[in-house]
């Protein structure tokens, strides 16, 4: 590997295009590595596979990989978690008019926001509406002639839920935050995709896609690489399935952010408030049609946020750590892409073994959030450095807002 400019490059030694890395001064995995030599083979991936800095091993694909694909889209590139991303907004709110208790502020989030996920999914699943508010109901409507139509040929994508989780939270890394900003404005920021109707979507078309690498006996380095070539069976019902589950995503922000901005309006905790501008709602796993070095691309970022010049983009860090709210610069290199987070240094399950929860106490002192041994996986110490990532991309973004948080919602 060597460095060129900002960015390191990793030989390929199976052939294929080069692999170029916004990594310098951040952990940078073998397995990782791996995983990208592989992507970075097939023959039609266009010019070369970009990595942001806050790269890791994923299922399927990397995560923190941007790549451009001519005739063909890789499902597992995107993922299950179709659209999942972030949005945030300002408030009126200043810090000094923040309870100093604020435990009832995170109460009135985790009330008004389905998080989590109980009863194995089923119908007492605390994470799902028994019953959706009329605002949810509404926002399906729009949705759902989109979803009937990709029911027409792929009917088994309906069996579970979907209304039920338009404006919920889920688990793992996703989170609703109360933060401050380098002025103590107080803002709300949340992180989350697709839900259970994007997961399927995603497993749908991936196995698909194995199929069809069996049925014409084409060998991959990586089983999970499998992709549907353009003018295929199912090559344009993923593309559309696929944009109908990111619609499905930004509307799921919207809603949940609506939903705790009404919630904190109504809590008797706070004074008297409006938001102060449009929001910002960014996905970091999605496929894009877009135009680099003279083609026409099917651009799928994984764990990366779009960045062409004048982007406003959320790059958040693990609970603990700062978050920041970005402009982007159009690096072309990049395929106009930055990071989507801090990334993570090691698994859930090394990270459960690892830390204890007065490692997580101490990690999150002075953040109104939970501090049980279920969120172990999510302590500070499993991610990279914040600082370290957003250095290591400063020619794909400019930093307009840095945020920490002071509540953490998580499910």
């Amino acid at each position: 590997m060597r460095t060129e400019r900002d960015y390191e490059v990793l030989t390929n030694e199976a052939g294929g295009v080069p692999i170029k890395a916004w990594t310098v001064g951040v952990p940078f995995e073998d397995e990782a590595k791996k995983q990208l030599r592989a992507m970075a083979a097939l023959p039609f991936v266009h010019k070369w596979v970009a990595v942001m800095p806050d790269v890791h091993r994923g299922f399927g694909a990397t995560v923190g990989s941007v790549v451009a694909t001519a005739g063909a889209v890789i499902p597992a590139a995107v993922g299950v978690d179709i659209g999942c991303g972030m949005i945030a907004v300002r408030t009126t709110l200043r810090a000094e008019q923040l309870p100093d208790l604020l435990g009832g502020v995170r109460s009135a989030i985790e009330r008004a926001v389905p998080h989590g996920r109980t009863d194995n999914g089923g119908r007492n699943d605390r994470g799902a509406w028994r019953e959706a508010p009329a605002a949810h109901r509404e926002a399906w409507g729009r949705l759902k002639p989109g979803y009937d139509a990709i029911l027409e040929k792929h009917p088994r994508l309906g069996r579970g839920p979907d209304l039920g989780h338009l404006g919920t939270l889920g688990t793992g890394n996703h989170f609703i935050e109360v933060c401050l900003d380098e002025a103590d404005h107080v803002w709300v920021m949340l992180h989350s995709g697709s839900r259970g109707v994007g997961n399927r979507i995603g497993s749908h078309f991936i196995e698909l896609a194995k199929e069809d690498m069996r049925r014409f006996f084409i060998q991959l380095p990586e089983a999970d690489l499998a992709y549907l070539p353009e003018g295929s069976e199912h090559f344009e019902d993923y593309l559309r399935a696929v944009g109908w589950a990111q619609e499905y995503a930004a509307t799921n922000r919207e809603l949940m952010l609506r939903s705790t901005v009404e919630a904190l309006q109504a809590s008797g905790e706070l004074p008297e408030f409006s938001l102060t501008q449009a929001a910002v709602n960014c996905h970091h796993n999605y496929v894009s049609r877009e135009h680099h070095y003279g083609k026409n691309v099917l651009v799928t970022r994984k764990g990366a946020v779009r960045a062409r010049e004048g982007d406003l983009g959320i790059i958040p860090g693990s609970m603990g750590a700062r978050s920041y709210i970005v402009r982007g610069k159009g690096n072309a290199e990049s395929f106009h892409s930055c990071s989507h987070g801090a990334g993570r240094v090691m698994s859930r399950e090394a990270a459960k073994r690892r830390f204890t929860l007065e490692d997580h106490a101490r990690a999150t002192e002075g953040i109104e959030c939970r501090k049980d041994a279920d969120v172990i996986d999510e302590t500070p110490g499993a991610y990279k450095p914040i600082d370290a990532v957003m250095q290591a991309q400063a020619s794909l973004v400019d930093v307009v807002h840095t945020l920490r948080q002071v509540v953490c919602v998580k499910g």
